[in-house]
């Protein structure tokens, strides 16, 4: 099964679609962009980002990455100035790692090219902490996307062109970062008959994940359109069609039942008005009346 079909698998109460392009992402990352960035070693496979504290504080960090000779690449991605609250944050994320899995791990902060502070020490008492920061102010991006939608005119980009324009986001240049997402989308789209489904939405992904991180509410509407049409963003249309429709099978479930209508009353409207079949509208209504029934335990429980 390709990434295109485990992606597009949605079970109720699954991985989100939008986690699981990130994933996507990550291993496109690992694989492909780190020699870009200068970094030396062979990733062995992803590693989890989300470390539990003892105090029960979940640490989120943006890439982890298992090498091939033991220990831990981590990965963070800023577009503002490094803070000592940014390098504290960075070494609270290394030590619980490196304790709980046992492994030695350095963190590369990759910066945008506007970030100025670029903080790689933090002293702490005796002890000194540092991070590897890559700055990508010395690539332009508008130089490089002018030149592939130059050389697209006559020839098919190479996938090391494609590779470079996934750090667009990083690099330095006068056009906007959705500018930069949108162009660099368009570009690889051209070229999806030569990559594939599953290089394209790894790609695509690797563009999303950075306008997860990098862009506002109001910026990532406007390059909204430019993700519609593309694999990922036809998944991600369908998966939220999908959860709408659970909605609203939910809330006609329990407005039934408020209004004290049986479990056969209100299996009859499902199957007519979401066009299910039996089966699909039973289980539909077992997992809502569980659910409710949780909850109320849980109710019960706290008022003791």
């Amino acid at each position: 099964m390709g990434d295109v079909d485990r992606l597009a698998e949605h079970p109720a109460g699954g991985q989100p679609l939008e986690d699981r392009a990130l994933k996507l992402a990550a291993q496109f990352f690992g694989a492909e962009l780190l020699p870009l960035l200068g970094i030396a070693g062979e990733v062995k496979r992803i590693a989890p980002a989300e470390q539990v504290h003892l105090e029960m504080k979940s640490f989120f960090e943006d890439f982890n990455f298992e090498m091939t000779d033991g220990t831990w690449s981590h990965f963070e991605f800023e577009s503002a100035s490094i803070t000592l609250d940014d390098l504290r944050r960075f070494r609270s994320y290394e030590a619980v790692t490196g304790y709980y899995y046992g492994v030695e791990v350095v963190t590369y902060v990759v910066c945008t090219a506007n970030v100025m502070a670029l903080r790689q020490e933090l002293r702490q008492g005796i002890n000194v902490y540092r991070v590897q920061v890559i700055h990508l102010k010395d690539w332009n991006a508008d130089e490089m996307i002018l030149k592939l939608e130059e050389k697209q005119k006559t020839c098919r980009l190479e996938r090391e062109d494609m590779a470079g324009l996934l750090l667009t986001p990083l690099m330095s240049g006068m056009l906007s970062l959705p500018e930069r997402i949108g162009k660099s989308v368009r570009l690889i789209q051209q070229e999806q008959e030569a990559l594939g489904k599953e290089d394209l939405l790894r790609m695509e992904s690797v563009l999303y994940a950075f306008a997860m991180k990098f862009l506002s509410k109001m910026q990532l509407n406007e390059i909204q359109e430019v993700f519609k049409v593309t694999i990922l963003g036809q998944m991600l249309e369908a998966s939220g069609i999908e959860k709408g429709i659970a909605q609203g099978i939910e809330a006609l479930i329990l407005d039934n039942l408020e209004d004290g209508k049986n479990e056969t009353q209100i299996l009859e409207k499902l199957e007519r008005r979401f066009s299910l079949s039996g089966e699909s509208a039973k289980q539909h209504f077992d997992r809502c009346t569980s659910t409710l029934q949780r909850q109320q335990d849980t109710d019960k429980s706290r008022m003791k």
